[in-house]
């Protein structure tokens, strides 16, 4: 086997690579602008997620004007409760969260302070 064969068995192998990965930035190009277009008027942002167990979490999402509290497993997604709050309401409670510990929650939840 001298040097020519070895180049005739690589450039095909690297014309295939090349089809490849031309391949990959069209479907990322047109993939990303599809979804683009059917999403745009929906305004969706998660606030926290919460691990119980592995593979099973609770999100709190804002879609527009209402809250979703989610369960979230591994198989599916099951809404807890909707919430109907205001935007400065949900702020308010955002910055509460943030700047009070965990005990203090559990003592104001509870009646104790």
């Amino acid at each position: 086997m001298d040097f020519l064969d070895v180049i005739k068995m690589l450039l095909p192998l690297l014309i295939i690579i090349a089809m490849l990965y031309g391949l990959l930035m069209v479907v990322r190009k047109y993939s990303f602008s599809l979804s683009k277009g059917k999403t745009s008027g929906i305004n969706i942002k998660i606030i926290g997620t919460q691990m119980l167990l592995p593979k099973k979490f609770i999100s709190v999402v804002r879609v527009k004007d209402k809250m979703l509290v989610l369960g979230v497993s591994e198989a599916s997604i099951t809404l807890l409760k909707e919430i109907d709050a205001e935007e400065d309401e949900m702020l308010d409670n955002e910055d509460d969260l943030h700047n009070s510990s965990f005990t203090d929650m559990i003592k104001k939840n509870l009646g104790m302070r």
